[in-house]
């Protein structure tokens, strides 16, 4: 394999500049540029491009503070032409993470503690076209795939995310732009899913099996 030209994405400076660090001692490794958040990678990505020198692999972080998220700016930049591989970088591994990532396009999804020979690995299988899974992400995808119990859905996954921020039917319904009445049909599966018998206890289940973050 030749050079390997990366973009990095990460709203924390000293983030960035670790990863620099590390991933320009791996030979064939490039970083040709970053971007703190989101909308500056997808402009990043299209710079490179119009000048002859596409990115090969963007290594992006999930949460990225007031800009665009890595999950809304995995799905812009695969809508691109010729887009590159999006490999997830990050310290979250829930359920709802992994989900939407996967959903928006990402190749890969890896955690931040992750020793630097797996995250080389990584990226030489992103860039290879392949499908690159931190062990801890992979065994949680299998657990849902193996799991007897029936998982959440990914639809159920956010419905649950908007439960842990206050939110009420209707607002929900507002927001995934879906019945009042589906709402509750939905909460009823939820509830079956997790054992439980109301908003708070599903909450708290679906954060202490890492579903969804915790509020903290």
């Amino acid at each position: 394999m030749g050079e390997i030209r990366i973009l990095l994405v990460d709203d924390h400076p000293v983030v960035r500049a670790g990863l620099r660090a590390m991933l320009t001692e791996f030979e064939g490794f490039t970083v040709v540029a970053e971007a703190p958040e989101g909308g500056a990678a997808i402009k990043e990505v299209q710079r490179l491009a119009m000048l002859g020198e596409p990115v090969d692999v963007v290594l992006m972080d999930l949460q990225m503070g007031a800009g665009m998220d890595g999950v809304s700016a995995t799905k812009a930049i695969k809508e691109l032409t010729g887009a590159p591989p999006v490999l997830i970088l990050t310290t979250y591994d829930t359920d709802a993470d992994i989900l939407a990532a996967v959903e928006a396009g990402a190749s890969g999804y890896m955690l931040k503690d992750a020793p630097p020979e797996q995250i080389r690995s990584a990226v030489q299988s992103a860039a290879a076209g392949q499908t690159a899974l931190a062990p801890e992400v992979a065994a949680r995808l299998m657990g849902r795939i193996r799991n007897p119990a029936p998982a959440l859905s990914g639809r159920e996954v956010e419905l649950v995310e908007l439960l842990a921020t206050g939110m009420g039917n209707k607002a929900i319904a507002k927001q995934l732009f879906i019945s009042e009445a589906t709402v509750k049909t939905h909460l009823v599966h939820i509830y079956d899913k997790l054992g439980v018998d109301n908003r708070t206890a599903a909450i708290s289940v679906a954060v202490s099996r890492r579903i969804i973050r915790s509020a903290g």
